[in-house]
């Protein structure tokens, strides 16, 4: 099960995943994050993935999806928290940090933002 917490702040949507990101879980998140980066224009989105135990090809394709949206306004998108590991290596895999940033924490990403 995917659990999905935001918080808005100071123009960049923090999204916290934690669970499973899989194939059954993608219609959840397009429900609570793509149709609210859609709806509201987001331009800033960072994905806190400490607490994420399993990715597959859907989830990958939905963040990449995620990018696809802020870089069409004008945005970016950045992971934090991702450690070595499986989730790593399957993105690794897939060249999504050929896409998607990567910093250490929430904290590092109003630096890199210029925020």
């Amino acid at each position: 099960m995917l659990k999905i917490t935001m918080e808005f702040r100071k123009g960049i949507l923090f999204i916290r995943l934690s669970g499973r990101f899989i194939q059954s879980e993608s219609i959840k998140f397009k429900s609570l994050v793509i149709d609210k980066v859609k709806e509201k224009g987001i331009r800033s989105v960072v994905f806190n993935i400490s607490e994420l135990k399993e990715i597959d090809l859907k989830g990958i394709h939905n963040l990449f999806y995620v990018y696809e949206l802020c870089k069409s306004n004008n945005g970016r998108v950045l992971i934090c928290n991702l450690y070595d590991g499986p989730i790593f290596e399957k993105l690794r895999k897939r060249r999504i940090f050929k896409y998607i940033e990567t910093i250490r924490n929430e904290l590092e990403a109003f630096d890199t933002l210029k925020i």
